[in-house]
């Protein structure tokens, strides 16, 4: 196909195809992106807002627009702001859906970001149907055991976990594992996140034991991959610790959580959610160890981050 003439480009095409171009495409383990989509974020919004004014927008530009809503959802959930992501992955869904039809690849990629969104929200229940769909289209396009297909069993596992069927998901992990790590190798980040997410469904059957090693396992290849202070290494180091304090060592678990905070804040600032997660498991190992002083701060500073994100939600502490 010849390229238009640069001044038959209409503008908004031109647009939308620079800022796809400056703007990261991976953002959830790369945390230098975020400085560039916070500063990319904004223009990213105006631009797209013209795109409902567009009688017959072409395919190119769709196409950008598309991208540019499901990058900038992607920034925005891992900023914890939730409620706007999930309304820019309906918007990119829609139009991959007019572009591709309900069938394709792109589509199931659309699907599996909007779900894992719905399930941090807390509806894994409207999360599961979409990974189900996302699931069988990749295996038509891909075949059983492509990493596509594993990045989409292990999203729909996540989603049984959260409704309370860790025992459902653990075999869908089981074969993502089996999958990345065969197309991989055994210390692939992508790995470290199949064991990671096994682990949890065996910590949620009760089985802290068998997480444990998993969950080392994990955080070696991610410190080998990111560095000591990734956010990703930050994960498992949470993860890590509970599955020690639920053994009954506290002790052991308290530097983890100390760590994973310390990073978390370093990454994210002082009142994430993921900062008031590690803090809630820090004062849970403090406390385990007859150190309820120091964990009451601690508690008091997660309500607060807790009440900032929701200030009409009275959320316990746990």
């Amino acid at each position: 196909m010849t390229p238009a003439p640069p001044g038959d480009t209409h503008p908004l095409a031109t647009v939308l195809a620079l800022l796809r171009a400056d703007a990261p495409g991976e953002i959830v383990r790369e945390p230098r992106a975020w400085l560039r989509w916070a500063v990319l974020l904004p223009h990213v919004l105006a631009a797209l807002g013209h795109l409902d004014r567009e009688p017959a927008p072409d395919p190119g530009l769709l196409q950008d627009a598309s991208w540019l809503l499901d990058r900038a959802a992607t920034y925005l959930h891992v900023h914890a702001r939730l409620d706007d992501a999930v309304s820019l992955y309906h918007r990119a869904l829609a139009i991959n859906e007019a572009i591709h039809g309900r069938d394709h690849p792109e589509v199931a990629a659309t699907l599996s970001n909007l779900a894992t969104a719905l399930r941090v929200q807390g509806h894994p229940d409207q999360a599961q149907p979409l990974l189900e769909r996302a699931l069988a289209i990749d295996e038509a396009a891909y075949g059983p055991d492509h990493p596509e297909v594993a990045a989409t069993l292990s999203n729909l596992a996540g989603a049984l976990d959260a409704q309370g069927h860790p025992d459902r998901a653990q075999p869908l992990l089981e074969r993502a594992l089996a999958i990345d790590g065969a197309a991989y190798g055994p210390d692939h980040p992508t790995v470290a996140i199949r064991l990671n997410n096994l682990a949890l469904a065996l910590y949620d059957q009760g089985h802290p034991d068998r997480a444990q090693p998993l969950l080392e396992r994990a955080l070696a290849i991610d410190e080998a991959a990111y560095g000591p202070d990734h956010p990703t290494a930050a994960i498992r180091l949470n993860n890590l610790g509970e599955a020690l304090r639920v053994q009954g060592h506290p002790d052991q678990a308290q530097p983890l959580y100390e760590r994973a905070l310390a990073i978390n804040e370093a990454a994210y600032g002082p009142d994430h959610p993921e900062v008031a997660a590690n803090l809630s498991n820090l004062a849970g190992a403090l406390d385990a160890q007859g150190h309820a002083d120091r964990a009451q701060p601690l508690l008091e500073r997660v309500l607060a981050i807790r009440r900032a994100r929701q200030p009409n939600a009275d959320q316990p502490l746990t």
